[in-house]
């Protein structure tokens, strides 16, 4: 099973590839797709292409985002919504799977506990994956918890 978790943002689109082989999870490729300060549509764009690019190169059997929770910022709230929603058109326009997690999902799946901070899920994405260095920035470590969180928690075929 080929999972890309996408963590959504306007300015930077974190995202991370992993596959689940049995127990074993690995990651494939992890980064960003940024976009620069132009037209808000401008950039939707970029999102927009970044993705179907990613789902072309891999062909993930899945793309999981993580639910939007508004709490600080509406005005960058809603930017972070525009920016998942062209992600979930190019999910759409490419036929892939898609599913959403709540942060407290997200953590308890990856850490243990709903309540981890940054810093526990970086550590637990790294150590899952046996990546030799932390995911930067904290968008792309995100990305990968996403995925892993989807790699436990979906009933995949063996």
């Amino acid at each position: 099973m080929l999972t890309l978790g996408i963590d959504p943002g306007l300015e930077r689109v974190g995202y991370g590839v992993v596959r689940k082989v049995g127990s074993k999870i690995e990651c494939l490729d992890y980064g960003l797709i940024k976009t620069p300060k132009i037209l808000i549509p401008e950039r939707l764009k970029i999102i927009h292409d970044g993705v179907v690019e990613l789902i072309a190169k891999h062909q993930p059997d899945a793309l999981v985002t993580e639910r939007l929770l508004f709490t600080k910022n509406v005005t960058t709230g809603m930017d972070v919504a525009k920016a998942l929603g062209t992600i979930l058109l190019a999910a759409a326009d490419t036929g892939i799977q898609w599913t959403e997690y709540s942060p407290p999902e997200v953590k308890q799946a990856v850490v243990g506990t709903g309540a981890a901070d940054k810093k526990q899920v970086t550590f637990m994405v790294r150590r899952l994956l046996a990546l030799k260095e932390d995911p930067k920035p904290d968008d792309v470590a995100d990305a990968l918890a996403i995925a892993i969180c989807h790699c436990f928690r979906a009933n995949f075929p063996k």
